[in-house]
């Protein structure tokens, strides 16, 4: 299991979704109010830039911003995994190769 980031351990998933709702709920009432994000974290008890992150990825995952959206972040992250262990097994394999294949040498010179 991969570990998560501090905000991740920090604020349960239903917050996060609870904050960004209210967060656009009030932008869509007041799109000119430059106030709201500081004001629904210190309502809620968040920081401020930990708010501002789950709003853009909230506009990232619903198309509304470009960016990398968290489930194309999850496979990327699984992707990159899976080639680290594909080029350890085959450095593994090539290296076993290279040792049969000087063996083989060595006893065909006998």
């Amino acid at each position: 299991m991969e570990p998560k980031s501090p905000s991740t351990k920090r604020y349960p998933p239903e917050m996060k979704e609870r904050a960004v709702r209210m967060v656009h709920e009030l932008r869509q009432q007041d799109p000119f109010d430059n106030t709201v994000l500081p004001r629904v974290a210190r309502q809620l008890g968040v920081g401020t830039e930990s708010l501002r992150t789950w709003v853009k990825q909230s506009e990232i995952d619903g198309g509304t911003r470009p960016g990398v959206s968290s489930t194309e972040h999850e496979e990327l992250v699984e992707l990159r995994k899976e080639v680290r262990e594909l080029r350890r097994s085959n450095d593994i394999l090539q290296a076993a190769a290279s040792f049969f294949g000087a063996e083989l040498d060595r006893r065909r010179t006998k």
